[in-house]
């Protein structure tokens, strides 16, 4: 865990902390209502946090394990089934973990206590999980610096059903890495070799924001091409709100986590210009609300309606097809989706049925049952 993060951001801190805590506990519903629908199947999942921190930090907040265990302790069909394993590399860490969970209110009634590990992340971690059939498993991977995170390990978590990942990671970090060749080695895990060289070839001589969009669309890139079908970025600005400090992504095989994860990060966004996030958290922008000029007479939903015309123009495609086949990788949510749908519909560009009944939508309703023609 990044202490210095959590000192000098805490509101980016309980960001974080609050869309990893979230996304577990719709993780786990989903999970846990798929395993009740098998009961032959195994009945036990699990959530790991390879860089775990202490308890609570100077202000007595409460980190992400606690946060994540009073989820737990607060559904009884969890406290049965969920097994979790707490890593960190400084033994002070651990020992307050320890102490902080065993004052939680409770705790007693897990039937499998929590695992406590002391070792330092790397490739031998990797191969463990990489040769193991896990069971659904939600990582959570938040180091402080680069020192830990590789393809590999990211590739080795999630290869089984079921099993989600999170990783935090500091940008300057990985950004000031990038050309220093006493640390290749640690950018080549995780980037890749060839996209190591790459990266470090476009990134030359561009503006700071530039740069930023190149290594992370190259991370994400990386991630992809590692078994992660779906890779979600959500960005932490400084407190000045003038640069980027830290990165928070997503990975996941499944739409339906990934769905998930993006409405959570849409809500957390401090900014939503037009209907549509920015899916960052900026102090200046939580604080500060009204939006510039360029915001107020931005109509960002135009550009989505746009898309769906050309790409659908003479198709007839049913609602849930089209936005899991176009939403992936772009800035809109469920919502946008049905508000620009129902434009449509309202100007005679679309008609739309529901698949079942082959009756129109109610007024002001599009659900996710609608079967939608395009016009040519």
């Amino acid at each position: 865990m990044n202490d210095g993060f959590f000192q000098e951001q805490r509101e980016q801190s309980l960001i974080k902390a609050r869309i990893v805590s979230r996304y577990f506990s719709a993780w786990a519903n989903v999970i846990l209502a798929t395993q009740k629908r098998y009961p032959e199947h195994p009945q036990k999942m699990a959530y790991i946090d390879l860089f775990a921190g202490p308890g609570r930090y100077d202000d007595q907040s409460k980190s992400t394990p606690l946060l994540v265990l009073e989820t737990i302790l607060a559904n009884p069909d969890l406290t049965g089934r969920m097994v979790t394993l707490f890593n960190d590399k400084d033994m002070a860490n651990i020992e307050s973990l320890k102490t902080a969970i065993d004052r939680l209110d409770g705790i007693e009634r897990l039937k499998y206590a929590p695992a406590f590990y002391n070792e330092e992340v790397g490739d031998e971690i990797a191969k463990m999980f990489g040769g193991v059939q896990m069971v659904p498993t939600f990582f959570f991977v938040d180091p402080w610096g680069y020192k830990g995170l590789s393809l590999n390990l990211v590739s080795s978590i999630i290869k089984d059903w079921g099993c989600d990942c999170v990783f935090f990671f500091n940008y300057n970090r990985v950004n000031m890495g990038l050309s220093n060749e006493a640390i290749r080695h640690h950018m080549a895990s995780l980037f890749g070799d060839e996209q190591l060289n790459v990266v470090r070839k476009e990134c030359r001589n561009k503006l700071p924001e530039e740069r930023e969009m190149i290594v992370v669309q190259a991370l994400c890139d990386a991630l992809r091409n590692n078994g992660s079908r779906y890779v979600l970025p959500f960005r932490f600005k400084n407190d000045e709100g003038t640069r980027t400090s830290h990165h928070l992504i997503f990975l996941s095989k499944s739409f339906r986590g990934y769905d998930i994860m993006k409405e959570i990060m849409f809500k957390e966004s401090s900014e939503n210009v037009g209907g549509v996030a920015s899916f960052e958290y900026n102090p200046r922008d939580a604080h500060f609300k009204q939006g510039s000029l360029f915001d107020m007479l931005s109509r960002p939903l135009d550009d989505l309606q746009g898309m769906l015309l050309q790409q659908y123009a003479g198709n007839t495609v049913d609602f849930n097809e089209l936005y899991e086949e176009h939403s992936v990788d772009k800035p809109y949510i469920r919502k946008n989706y049905k508000e620009v749908l129902k434009a449509l519909l309202a100007d005679g560009r679309i008609t739309a049925v529901h698949a079942k009944t082959d009756k129109p939508p109610r007024n002001g309703t599009f659900s996710n049952d609608m079967r939608i023609t395009f016009g040519g």
